[in-house]
């Protein structure tokens, strides 16, 4: 393996950018895919976006998470095609060229010519392709942009047109109205939840009208609130709610009589004598109004129509009150007469429950064109047919049309002023006011939208609503609460889908149809439509084919048929994806057939009603079946400080800067790492980015850095190469940290099988993160000496073996997670491997291999929580580590567990804690008491008002009651079983007779106890002496930027004038020291005057001792007498055989003393006679080495 840099200068973002190389190199994606060709097909659904705009962290997000499980499931043995795909039509597409291009009105495209309006989209649909490969692929994330698919090809149009075909040949379509949010800055139709994504506090008018009853004979009118009085001259019924009570009052000043529900009476307007008519604000009678909304889910607010007194003193009531019911039939006195040839059946009060009693008048105006719910209604009785003959009298431009003679060609906002004028004028104007509240925009062309009925081809979902439900529990998702609830819902209430837009380019429904009507021809592919018409086609958009006739089956006297206008919601074809991708059933029949439903999507939760719905809808209707099996849902990314990410805001930093700083790794694992995998709303934070580096990724490298290190090391003191052990030999390991990392991997593999075939990567990184923590903590901190050599070069080897296998299979299993930093480290470490892939991704998932040792990962874990607690009580008393204690006590009741501790474990407890001594204790009475509290929070919505009673006698329970709980793992209480979980047992420490707090202390964690002794001990005084002349050592080393694996010796001057406490502290802590620094602790006394220093400090009060450390590079000290007695007492030659080898470098000079055996021939020095050394003889090759042999003797 080659050398590895510090972590400090390691750049993460640097280093992805080798490996892209790399990959670009060998063509690592497409050799994936070669490689697995013959293997399972694993199918991948990806949703297209639009190429109009460049990616953000919502597309990142969605991306990383498609790459997890993709790059899993083909190292899981699948082949898995990945196709990038662009959503090419619809809106988006169409508003930045009307931008562009100044378009206002539909006219202004038929001047234009649809041809140049069409292909001038065309130009733009790809414009940022280029940045999208490019933040992509820099993003780690495998998928093909070569063989993408685009929704305007025109294999992808005709697999549309096939499917839209299947539909109209199973009587799935239709043709009628549909009220939908309508945005007249686009002259085109939203979905709904398009018209929820801008809404803005706006001010609107708000006005009572009266609509006096025909044939009553005091007069009286009722009265109707509303807040968009431009839909008032398509009025053609009033509302009730028929379960309401209704008053009809006279007003004392004015005289006029009105009829409004009781409940409302509050909302008419307060008079005083000899004043005019108050003008304020009313209130809404619908629950969802699209007049009064104008949206669905967003309620208009009274304004000030509710701050009159609740009995209004400006009305007396008039006789009986009476039900809503009772009004039903009435006619009334239309507003305007330009629907008066609807006078036979509108113009009367009807009742539906969508009128509410908490604001308005209590009755409401129906406009069917202009709501929703005035729509159903009207149909519902009989005010209007379902069909094709409603009349819009507002145009595609959101302008009065001929039809309404007063305000023709007047936008419909503009012309409220105007309505509310000739309102008061007719003496019908019985309030008016302002109210500010929240109302939708167009996300697009930020104009105001308008509920508006529009002319459009449906699929019936409606019928299909079971079955719909039914496909829907055969899916998997995650979180299942999205499916459970919000898609469930939202199938539940599932409306027939208007699926056509009368725009300009999309796909062109291919519905022919003749001039009487009476002959409809659904075209279902290309070829169909050559044959039926003549004529070649090379495209299949508008301007290419609005001109194709085909003639009437009925014989020539019946004319040409010609296509309809309309084109398809964009929405219509990336729900058909599935089939279009892979143009489908032209081509790939057998593959698509073998491989539907697909195994796996992935997109934001506001799929759910967009791509999510559309897929399910399209295959229940095709094939009965649901498009997916697989779905991961994720939540929104918003800005730092809890807003929508904006450009205009620049509230977010740029995803190419993040990448640059911290590497896409780093971000991939921000992203998984966080609720938004979960479906909720992620705060983008960077510092959370640089929190991946330094938490996960710096000690991860730090680990792998350590191996490489101490793997060179090995080599250049061992002589021989590093080569890792078998698997099979490091099972049979017998030192307990190596049997318990090796089983920890193995839970790893296992878990994160388990996981990723659950699509849970929200537990899976969790679990990640924590293995890594614990190997670079608990491995590697505690196994240093180890894996530095100093238990004997064999036991090195397993050490490093075992290391770097944990390394290599805990990279394999975060390869789909970080697929840089694991292809980094897997590049250096294949060097020492044999028959390895050239490239992490080529690998196989690990899989469990030899047996899991469950007692041993739950006693390192728990070994971890003793000392956690050790150091808890270090702390309070201010005992530092360096500070060595004479006992420590563990508590527990499992002897398993003590037995580990005691055995096994208990050299790591007491050098990681500084105690010389371990006693185990099963006895949990003889340092403890027990008390029993209940977990409010698990028990409190289970028990409910049983709660209280069980709490009493949970708190009763005696110790013995206690430890029988725990040993059985429940207990019934007041007829409840109670488990482990539900039931705190809380040890508190019982302090022996005499002892005070600062003497002996302890702390506790669920069931295990450790108590310290804190007494000082003379005994341990020299310990702690030696941990202090350590700890300068290991910071004089940092200070002076030496490496763990940089060879030095140090030497120990002491500056007190008594210098026996120091030397008797050095003699005997010696071993402990020379363990600690890797070498001898020399004297100065023996500092060579040739030995370079390279580092020195004095040090003063440490223990009361003051002393200075001088660290030097290794020194070459010769054995004069040996040496002249090669060259017969010649001491010149002595002299020139020095300077010679002072002049050598000192790693050459030992390599060559390795090779030799220990022996090496001079014959290089001119004049001088060729002599043998023999390495601890004639020479010593450091003065570590010289003075353990000669104190050796």
């Amino acid at each position: 393996m080659e050398e590895v840099s510090e972590g400090k200068d390691f750049s993460f973002s640097r280093e992805e950018e080798k490996i892209l190389e790399f990959w670009n190199s060998i063509d690592a994606f497409k050799t994936q895919l070669d490689r697995t060709r013959c293997q399972p097909e694993y199918v991948f659904y990806d949703g297209p976006p639009f190429a109009t705009g460049l990616p953000h962290y919502g597309h990142i997000l969605a991306g990383t998470i498609k790459d997890i499980v993709t790059r899993y499931q083909s190292m899981m043995g699948f082949h898995v095609t990945r196709r990038f795909g662009w959503d090419c039509h619809g809106l988006p597409v169409e508003n930045e060229i009307d931008k562009t291009l100044g378009i206002k009105r539909r006219d202004d495209v038929f001047q234009m010519g649809i041809d140049k309006y069409n292909e001038a989209c065309r130009s733009i649909v790809t414009r940022y392709v280029e940045e999208w490969e490019q933040i992509i692929t820099r993003t780690g994330r495998w998928i093909d942009f070569r063989n993408d698919y685009k929704t305007m090809d025109l294999k992808f149009m005709e697999s549309v047109w096939w499917v839209f075909a299947q539909l109209y040949g199973k009587g799935l379509v239709y043709k009628g109205f549909k009220v939908m949010p309508y945005s007249t800055g686009c002259k085109t139709p939203l979905s709904n939840f398009e018209a929820g994504q801008n809404y803005k506090d706006v001010p609107d008018p708000e006005i009572m009208v009266s609509f006096p009853i025909v044939g009553d004979p005091e007069k009286a009118a009722f009265v109707a609130w509303t807040t968009t009085p431009w839909t008032l001259p398509s009025n053609l019924a009033l509302c009730v709610n028929a379960n309401f009570t209704y008053v009809k009052v006279r007003n004392k000043y004015t005289g006029k009589i009105y009829v409004v529900a009781e409940s409302r009476l509050s909302a008419l307007p307060s008079e005083k004598p000899k004043s005019s008519a108050a003008n304020r604000p009313g209130g809404d009678s619908k629950k969802s109004s699209s007049k009064t909304k104008v949206s669905s889910g967003k309620k208009a607010q009274d304004g000030e129509l509710a701050r009159s007194a609740e009995n209004n003193e400006s009305y007396e009531k008039l006789g009986e009150v009476f039900s809503g019911a009772y009004l039903v039939g009435k006619k009334y006195e239309p507003l305007f007469d330009y629907f008066k040839e609807f006078s036979d059946v509108a113009f009367r009060v009807i009742a539906d429950n969508y009128v509410t009693s908490d604001s308005g008048t209590g009755i409401v105006h129906c406009a069917p064109a202009f709501g929703e719910d005035d729509y159903r209604v009207c149909i519902e009785n009989q005010i209007i047919n379902k069909g094709e003959n409603l009349i819009v009298a507002v145009d595609d431009d959101g302008c009065f049309t001929g039809k309404i003679t007063d305000f023709s060609g007047c936008y419909v906002k503009d012309a409220d002023k105007d309505i509310i004028e000739a309102l008061k004028a007719k003496g019908r104007l019985v309030k008016t006011g302002s109210l500010t509240h929240s109302y939708p925009f167009c996300w697009r062309s930020d104009t105001p939208l308008i509920y508006r009925a529009v002319p459009s081809w449906f699929v019936r979902v409606e019928t299909l609503k079971e079955k719909l439900l039914d496909n829907n529990k055969q899916t998997y998702w995650v979180p299942d609460y999205v499916k459970e609830k919000r898609f469930h819902n939202w199938l539940e209430n599932a409306r027939d889908w208007a699926v056509s837009r009368s725009r300009f380019w999309g796909t062109p429904l291919p519905v022919w149809t003749s001039e009487d009507g009476e002959e409809i021809i659904v075209v279902d592919s290309v070829d169909k439509l050559e044959k039926l018409s003549g004529e070649k086609i090379f495209d299949l958009h508008r301007h290419n084919i609005d001109h194709i006739t085909i003639p009437s089956s009925r014989g020539p006297e019946f004319g040409l048929l010609r296509r309809i206008e309309d084109v398809f919601d964009c929405w219509f074809e990336s729900g058909s994806m599935p089939y279009a991708y892979i143009h489908y059933p032209f081509e790939n029949a057998e593959h698509f057939e073998n491989n539907f439903p697909g195994q796996f999507i992935a997109e934001g939760l506001d799929q759910t009603r967009g791509w999510f719905y559309t897929l399910m809808v399209l295959s229940t209707a095709l094939f009965g079946k649901p498009a997916f099996r697989n779905l991961i849902c994720n939540g929104l990314v918003l800005a730092e400080d809890g807003k929508k990410m904006s450009k205009k805001l620049k509230n977010y930093p740029s995803p190419v800067e993040v990448i640059n700083d911290y590497g896409a790794d780093a971000l991939r694992l921000y992203l998984i790492n966080s609720p938004v995998v979960r479906a909720e709303t992620l705060r983008f934070k960077r510092d959370g980015v640089f929190a991946v580096v330094k938490d996960v990724f710096l000690p991860w490298y730090n680990a792998y850095r350590f191996l490489v290190q101490n793997a060179k090391r090995l080599e250049i003191e061992g002589g021989a190469p590093f080569i890792p052990l078998d698997l099979a030999t490091l099972q049979k390991s017998s030192n307990v940290l190596d049997q318990w990392i090796n089983s920890a991997t193995q839970s790893l593999v296992h878990f994160v099988r388990q996981e990723m075939e659950g699509y849970r990567l929200y537990t899976v990184v969790p679990y990640l993160l924590k293995f890594l923590d614990n190997l670079t903590n608990i491995y590697v901190r505690f196994n240093r000496k180890r894996l530095k050599g100093r238990s004997g070069e064999d036991d090195c080897r397993i050490a490093l073996s075992t290391l770097y296998n944990v390394l290599l299979t805990s990279c394999k299993v975060m390869a789909p997670f970080t697929p840089f930093f694991t292809e980094a480290l897997y590049q250096n470490m294949r060097k020492v491997g044999s028959g390895s892939e050239e490239s992490i991704h080529f690998c196989s998932f690990p899989k469990e291999e030899g047996k899991r040792d469950e007692r041993i990962e739950q006693s390192v874990l728990r070994m971890m929580t003793i000392i956690d607690l050790a150091r808890n009580i270090r702390e309070r008393h201010n005992k530092p580590l360096k500070s060595p204690l004479r006992e420590m006590i563990v508590v527990h009741p499992d002897a398993e567990f003590l037995d580990d501790i005691a055995g096994k474990l208990k050299e790591y407890v007491l050098e990681e804690l500084n105690v010389r001594s371990l006693v185990p204790c099963n006895d949990t009475l003889k340092y403890a008491s027990l008390r029993a509290e209940p977990d409010f929070s698990v028990l409190g919505k289970r028990l409910g008002r049983s709660m209280g009673v069980v709490a009493k006698e949970v708190k009763a329970m005696s110790q013995e009651d206690i430890l029988a709980f725990e040993k059985s793992g429940e207990v019934t209480i007041a007829t409840h079983c109670l488990q482990l979980a539900d039931i705190k047992v809380v040890r508190e420490f019982k302090r022996p007779d005499g002892v005070t707090e600062k003497e002996i202390d302890a702390a506790g964690d669920g069931d295990v106890l450790v108590i310290l002794d804190l007494r000082p001990d003379e005994s341990l005084f020299e310990a702690g002496v030696a941990r202090e002349v350590v700890n300068r050592i290991q910071k004089l080393r940092k200070k002076i930027a030496l490496e763990p694996t940089d060879v030095v010796e140090v030497y120990f001057e002491s500056l007190d004038e008594d210098k026996s406490v120091s030397q008797q502290v050095l003699n005997s802590q010696e071993h402990y020291i020379r363990d600690a620094i890797g070498s001898p602790l020399l004297p100065s006394s023996t500092l060579p005057s040739h030995a370079v220093i390279i580092g020195e400090e004095s040090f003063h009060g440490i223990s009361n001792l003051s002393f200075k450390i001088s660290l030097t590079r290794p020194a070459l000290v010769f054995n004069s007498d040996s040496i002249l007695a090669l060259y017969s007492g010649n001491t010149k030659f002595l002299q020139g055989l020095q300077i010679y080898l002072l002049s050598r470098d000192h790693s050459n000079l030992k390599s060559e003393f390795l090779l030799g055996n220990g022996k090496i021939m001079v014959d290089c020095i001119e004049n001088q006679p060729l002599v043998n050394l023999v390495l601890g003889e004639h020479v010593f090759l450091s003065v570590g080495d010289y003075y353990v042999r000669t104190k050796t003797g």
